[in-house]
């Protein structure tokens, strides 16, 4: 017995003398070689215990052991700050971390990646910068976790040269180094540099899993590279992750729902089994968007019948579906779901979208009291229920909900300017000293160049008088597309300016513009306007012979229009008979009007008796029809006509003009 302690101090010594200084006395180190080997049993004792309670989900427990512990080493302080972010608590996280450093404990690369992990996540940014200065004071830049944790921190801050710098002088980068470059790439929305870091990321030898190709598909499903997406599912198929990864063959499903392909889309989510089908909210979605709605029904149904909770996306979609095609019932239903499942108090998204349905189906009070009992006036909300009042007619409250935005400090975006903008153009108080206000407002807040601000600025200036400010908006594009150009040929054609909605016609077709319905009515109202009946006519014409667009009825009806002003009723009558459409009321009245204008009995006899043959239940066509009669002499026809309107009980509405003087409204 006493031999085998001797030779268990002999070995104790021998091994201090090889490592530790010969100054020490023997007795003393024999003394701190037992102290030290039971304080890191304690410590690795404590710190097992630690993780365990973090695993069994007892945090509380956890900090109780770590403050219990006289000495903790780097370890516990890593298991901690780990702890505090797996629960949800990075903020406490960070401050255990501060408290670390204060106490003299360096830091090692497992906390440093721990620590820059939280910053990213829970977008500290600042503080993760300053993480990287110590990064490089211990020298951890070349450690590949440490390295890969500031890659995704850059990344995610938006800063991809840095991000690519520290990827770029990691010694050696393995395939999770490489993931993160690709999903940081995919959140950005840079797709052309996300495959460009896939082929490099193959040329480095290193091969993708089924996280990588989760980025590239859904990187391709934002920007719709349809062929792209095609070849990564070849890719997919033949390395065999469409049906060992579930994520993957998800993907698959949303970018090809994304891109529109309806078809590939459902024989993707065919062969994944229902029970493990996540893309299910994701199809609803995109066929409610697309306009399918016995699809996004048929769809939606299934998913809840298999168990499925619908998303706020599916909600959202649906909603979305019933305020397109203005169906009440179907909103009503899907309201009663949302309300049901908890959506109604729990997501922003999805009580905007509901404010919105209800606006566009006519039931405003509805969407106003939706409104007055969300809890938080989100700026997405407050866009819903001012777009809603738009649409029902309700433009000053609209423009009154801006002022509310800017007063609250919600704050406003393109779609606040912009709604705002359309309810000034058609409100009857419109004057310029209120559009220039909004215009200040878009000016500051940067939302000038927006395409759908300017051209709502470009509406507003025009339909209050003042085209110049309208032309100056335009001007000041950087490049304007086809719809900004209609919108200032719309402003000259309103104001008369026939001329310049021709020249701005040549500038757009100079520039190889597709040309589209709306900006050839827009020119046609123009000619309309300012009488210019041979350009009005080869315009019209041009349509179909060099653009390959079919006129409608309100082409036809522009053309008749300007036609009947310049008196040449004859040939307006021949078009409308030729016209490809037929019976249309506006058409015939306008025919009828200028019938009137110039006095032509024969050709207004036609129009008149036509006109009430296509109506008999307007009233302005009788009433047209019966002062047609009373101002070429025949009375007796237009008493008839008048008393026949009597008898059903039809009146007149009287209209009325606006004047602004000194930025008055007078009626």
């Amino acid at each position: 017995m006493q031999s085998t302690k001797l030779s268990t101090i002999a070995r104790t010594i021998t091994f201090a003398s090889k490592y530790l200084p010969l100054t020490i006395p023997t007795s003393t180190l024999l003394l701190d070689s037992y102290s030290e080997t039971s304080f890191q049993s304690n410590v690795y004792a404590c710190n097992r215990a630690i993780t365990d309670e973090i695993k069994s989900g007892s945090l509380n427990s956890a900090l109780k052991l770590f403050d219990e512990m006289p000495v903790r080493d780097v370890v516990t302080w890593n298991l901690l700050i780990s702890g505090y972010n797996r629960f949800g608590l990075p903020n406490q996280a960070l401050c255990l971390y501060d408290q670390m450093v204060s106490h003299g404990i360096k830091e090692s690369a497992s906390t440093l990646s721990s620590v820059l992990s939280i910053c990213s996540d829970a977008r500290f940014y600042q503080e993760g910068i300053q993480i990287h200065c110590r990064v490089i004071l211990f020298g951890f830049s070349m450690n590949l976790f440490v390295g890969s944790s500031l890659v995704d921190l850059y990344m995610k801050m938006g800063l991809v040269d840095i991000a690519l710098k520290v990827f770029d002088d990691l010694p050696n980068r393995n395939l999770a180094a490489w993931n993160l470059v690709l999903r940081g790439f995919c959140d950005l929305g840079r797709s052309s540099e996300l495959l460009k870091s896939y082929f490099d990321m193959k040329l480095d030898g290193v091969d993708p899993n089924g996280l990588t190709f989760c980025y590239l598909i859904r990187g391709c499903g934002k920007e719709r590279l349809l062929e792209e997406g095609e070849q990564l599912h070849c890719c997919v198929v033949k390395l065999g992750w469409s049906k060992s990864n579930l994520f993957v063959a998800n993907a698959l499903v949303d970018f090809y729902s994304a891109c529109g392909c309806f078809i590939s889309a459902r024989k993707s989510l065919e062969v994944i089994p229902v029970e493990d089908v996540i893309s299910w909210n994701s199809i609803v979605s995109v066929y409610a968007e697309h306009g399918f709605s016995l699809d996004a029904i048929e769809m939606f149904t299934r998913t809840q019948l298999w168990g499925k909770r619908p998303s706020v996306r599916s909600f959202v979609g649906i909603l979305g579906l019933s305020s397109g095609t203005r169906n009440l019932n179907l909103g009503r239903q899907i309201h009663c779901s949302v309300m049901k499942l908890g959506f109604d108090c729990g997501s922003l998204h999805v009580q905007s979208a509901l404010i919105d349905m209800y606006g566009k189906c006519g039931e405003i009070d509805s969407s106003v009291s939706l409104f007055d009992g969300v809890p938080e006036r989100s700026l997405e909300c407050c866009n819903s229920l001012m777009t809603s009042l738009l649409h029902c007619g309700i433009v000053e409250d609209a423009v009154e909900m801006f002022g509310l935005m800017l007063d609250e400090g919600i704050g406003f975006d393109e779609v606040s300017l912009s709604t705002t903008l359309k309810a000034l153009s058609v409100s009857s108080s419109v004057s310029l000293a209120s559009c220039t206000l909004v215009h200040c407002c878009t000016i500051k807040s940067g939302f000038e160049s927006d395409i759908a601000v300017s051209c709502s600025l470009i509406d507003a200036y025009s339909r209050s008088g003042h085209v110049r400010l309208s032309q100056q908006v335009f001007e000041k594009l950087p490049s304007p597309n086809v719809i900004c150009f209609t919108s200032i040929i719309n402003g000259y054609a309103r104001n008369g300016m026939g001329r310049e909605c021709l020249e701005i016609l040549n500038a757009m077709i100079q520039r190889g513009l597709k040309l589209d319905k709306v900006t050839f009515l827009s020119v046609l109202t123009g000619c309309n306007h300012s009488g210019l009946v041979e350009e009005g006519r080869m315009v019209f014409n041009s349509m179909k012979s060099l653009h390959g667009i079919d006129p409608d009825r309100r082409h036809y009806s522009c053309l008749v229009d300007l036609l009947g002003r310049a008196g040449l009723l004859d040939e307006a009558e021949e078009l409308l008979i030729k016209a490809s459409v037929k019976n249309d009321t506006v058409m015939w009245s306008s025919l009828l009007h200028s019938c009137r204008v110039h006095k032509n009995e024969i050709v207004g006899q036609r129009a008149a008796k036509i006109l009430i043959e296509l109506e008999p239940e307007n009233h302005a066509a009788w009433f047209q029809a019966s002062k047609f009669y009373s101002e070429i002499g025949d009375f007796e026809t237009s008493v008839q006509i008048r008393e026949l309107a009597m008898a059903r009980k039809m009146r007149n509405e009287i209209g009325y003009s606006l004047i602004e003087v000194n930025d008055n409204i007078y009626r």
